[in-house]
């Protein structure tokens, strides 16, 4: 059981980050189907692109209410649902593993070994943890209290036995112990010792930053995007996006901005195969009408609320947000790239919007980006065989 909702909050539809080229819950579903002793992998979720790319991936999917997809539900509480799921399909799981696409370093021989401890009766329920030799101390009104060692005493790193930090990234439990419990520590509760250098987990943009370093990350690109980016509509930033974010002023104060010929044989294509494309700014400046009518595309500006505009624009086009790609290359486009099923960014973005990105494109603002997510929305089309 992997359970990904999609309304992650630290990190925009975080378990469609790519590592490494495959995306945090592509890269789960593959250390699952990677442990011989699992032979069902079920992705519970309540976001209809992480389901397409859970199946893509080789998992079967569990739709996840409303009422278990909200910041205060427990992973406990997916998988048990997805039991439950599971159950009137007729499947009856001897034992049941809670797998986090949060960890993007899963060891598949480790978690093959947890499994089999269980179904060897060696344990009731086993957790992954890394050993630590860290000395960890709490905070007792304002004094500082050792925990687990001896402030007096202070051993050499190799005369300590270590102590075991607590990965997330899997749990393995007797189903029917994990019913009765409602939780997963319950009965002989052993631990799987994994390497330190898989135990990290991403919650926060920094966390997802080093992810892709460790991966060899230079660019984020989620799974299938070599064929294209599958999407209804196409909706972009202007300042740093169409252009390089630079503005040219005489004495006069007339502005003035350098934009890519290239893009604009990209956005042509793109509104002769019939797909909706807006120019979204949150600035009010009659270059960014000029340009749009140039392009024959739809303009809105002076939005100071980009994902009620883009919210509002979807549904009068009977578009779903989950079918629009989104780019953009400054915090100000957060709210909007966490609305939409590809939020996308330039190569040159903030790195919070970099990290906010399904996809992060080879070119700069201003330098051939839109050309490029063109050309990946026709691609897709032309995969498919959708007429142009």
């Amino acid at each position: 059981m992997i359970p990904a909702r999609g309304g992650s909050k630290g990190v925009p539809l975080k378990n469609l980050q790519a590592v490494a080229g495959r995306s945090l819950v592509a890269r789960a579903v593959d250390a699952a189907r990677s442990a011989g002793a699992v032979d069902l992998v079920v992705v519970s979720t309540d976001h209809p692109g992480i389901a397409a790319e859970a199946r893509r991936a080789g998992a079967d999917v569990v739709d996840r209410p409303a009422d278990l997809s909200g910041d205060e539900a427990s992973s406990e509480s997916a998988v048990l649902h997805a039991l439950d799921v599971l159950a009137a399909r007729g499947a009856a799981p001897e034992v049941t593993v809670l797998v986090q696409a949060t960890s993007p370093f899963i060891d598949g021989a480790a978690l093959d070994r947890a499994v089999r401890r269980v179904l060897s009766d060696e344990a009731d329920s086993v957790l992954s943890a890394a050993p630590t030799h860290v000395f960890t101390w709490r905070l007792d009104d304002g004094r500082a209290v050792a925990v687990g060692h001896d402030a007096a005493h202070r051993p050499r790193r190799q005369d300590r036995e270590p102590l075991y930090a607590e990965t997330g990234a899997f749990y393995v439990m007797r189903t029917s112990g994990l019913r009765a419990a409602g939780h997963r520590f319950f009965g002989r509760t052993a631990i799987e010792v994994v390497d330190e250098r898989t135990a990290l987990e991403v919650d926060t943009v920094d966390d997802l930053t080093l992810a892709r370093a460790l991966g060899g990350d230079e660019h984020a690109a989620a799974p299938g995007t070599h064929v294209g980016l599958d999407v209804d509509a196409l909706v972009t930033d202007f300042d740093g996006v169409h252009t390089d974010d630079r503005a040219h002023v005489d004495q006069d104060g007339h502005e003035s901005v350098v934009v890519h010929r290239g893009d604009g044989l990209g956005v042509a294509r793109l509104r002769r195969a019939g797909v909706p494309v807006l120019i979204l700014s949150t600035e009010t400046n009659g270059v960014v009408s000029r340009r749009a009518e140039k392009l024959g595309v739809e303009c809105i500006q002076a939005s100071a609320d980009k994902a009620a505009a883009l919210r509002a624009w979807a549904a009068e086009r009977g578009v779903a947000l989950e079918r629009v790609a989104y780019v953009g290359n400054d915090v100000n486009d957060l709210p909007a790239l966490a609305l939409v099923g590809w939020p996308v960014a330039v190569a040159d973005a903030r790195p919070e919007v970099r990290a906010a990105a399904r996809l992060v494109l080879d070119h700069d603002g201003g330098a051939g980006a839109v050309r490029e997510v063109c050309d990946l929305i026709l691609a897709a089309r032309a995969a498919q065989d959708v007429p142009r």
